[in-house]
């Protein structure tokens, strides 16, 4: 049975894989799931099942934060779950109505990667806890990422921010380029564990906890066998550089000059007539990635509020493949979740390029990260480069981002 079923997963079909059994159901409310790496660490996350008039939908919960799939097909024995964004899925099979096996998906540009997935219904946990918590680690932490691989490579830099109930911790890192969106998990005795899926972030952390310091750090990233040992020390006025800093216009440049097709093959330049002497608002964006997501909510209920005041927005989209219908395709429900009336482009150039920025806007010193957002003001010229995203995984970052937002594009909408 188990071969067939891998045989199945591999494309025969859905109705060779329901192998004469009668149709079953995906029981209602909280499943706890997890993916099975190679390395023996399984990244936990938690989803709650609904059927409404014979359509089953889910919500996949990280701390707060409740992602809509809506995208559920249930065949005999066979699930299929296709998450909204990011070019995932699961393919799966009910070995009863509370309980799955399969796979998670992932289409890359050039290939497929997948990992085991097994789900039970009925658990509302996403770690079990053993014993009470030995220490609270509410508050910000001094944290370095170290490659488990390369002990030569620089380590990385972010920011923790951790609030703890008992044994419930939720919080975040941040770093120059976004944040690490929700992360959820517990503190059984000494022990911390944070887990997040979103359906491209797959991501488990382990610490043990001491008074002031995080130590022992492992942080598992994804299909494959990506890890890092980390380590934070605890710092209550710890701040990252100012994202304005990160990428700036080159000496000598004041304004934008590019051109790139829309979803429909027109061509719009930030010198058409129709961004004339109105504030722009420029986003460097993906439908790849998590933070730019976060950002593309944002931007859009903004829009659709403010779109009168005389400004607008433009995204660039930096896709995985530079083939215009591949990116079309993979923008366009992204786009369509979020209800997104302004104009995105498509640059024709992929993320890991090193030259993307000297190809799409030279006037920059570079693309530090996704989200980069550019704001224009009326005479054309650019005010300010802001570096990555706090989304609202960070709580009162989220706050003061918002508060800052509006007070910048108010002020260039208010200057003569």
């Amino acid at each position: 049975m188990k071969k067939l079923w891998i045989y199945c997963l591999a494309g025969i079909g859905m109705a060779a894989c329901n192998n004469g059994n009668a149709t079953k159901f995906l029981a209602n409310g909280v499943w706890q799931a997890k993916l099975h790496r190679n390395d023996g660490a399984e990244i936990v996350f938690n989803f709650d099942v609904k059927e409404t008039n014979g359509k089953t939908t889910l919500h996949v919960i990280n701390a707060t934060d409740k992602l809509l799939v809506d995208d559920v097909k249930v065949n005999g024995d066979s699930v299929f779950i296709k998450m909204p964004f990011f070019d995932s899925e699961f393919k799966a099979r009910l070995t009863t109505d509370s309980a799955l096996e399969g796979q998670w998906i992932r289409h890359l540009a050039d290939k497929d990667v997948s990992i085991p997935f097994t789900a039970v219904a009925g658990k509302a946990d996403r770690f079990k806890v053993n014993t009470p918590a030995a220490g609270d680690v509410s508050g910000r932490w001094v944290t370095q990422f170290v490659s488990a691989k390369d002990k030569d490579k620089t380590p990385s830099t972010a920011i923790g921010e951790f609030k703890q109930s008992g044994n419930i911790v939720h919080g975040t890192f941040l770093t120059t380029t976004g944040d690490y969106r929700f992360l959820d998990g517990v503190v059984d005795g000494d022990t911390l564990r944070l887990s997040t899926f979103d359906g491209s972030h797959a991501y488990l952390f382990t610490a043990v906890v001491g008074k002031d310091s995080l130590t022992n750090g492992r942080f598992y990233a994804g299909i494959g066998d990506g890890l890092e040992n980390w380590s934070a020390v605890k710092n209550d006025t710890a701040t990252l550089p100012d994202e304005r800093t990160i990428a700036t216009m080159k000496p000598g440049h004041q304004q934008l000059d590019f051109t790139f097709p829309d979803l429909d093959g027109r061509k719009v330049s930030i010198k058409d007539d129709r961004f004339k002497n109105k504030v722009v608002i420029i986003t460097l964006m993906g439908s790849w990635c998590p933070n730019c997501m976060d950002e593309t909510g944002f931007l859009s209920t903004w829009h659709e509020k403010n779109k009168n005041r005389g400004v607008e927005v433009i995204g660039l989209a930096y896709e995985r493949t530079s083939d215009f219908e591949k990116s079309k395709k993979s923008l366009q429900g992204f786009l369509k979740r979020f209800n997104v009336q302004y104009p995105v482009l498509v640059t024709g150039v992929t993320p890991a390029d090193p030259e993307k920025g000297e190809k799409t806007l030279p006037q920059l010193t570079g693309i530090k990260g996704f989200p980069t957002t550019i704001f224009i003001n009326k005479k054309g010229n650019v005010e300010e480069v802001h570096t990555g995203f706090s989304g609202p995984g960070t709580g009162e970052h989220y706050e003061q981002f918002q508060a800052d937002f509006n007070r910048l594009v108010s002020g260039m909408l208010d200057a003569k």
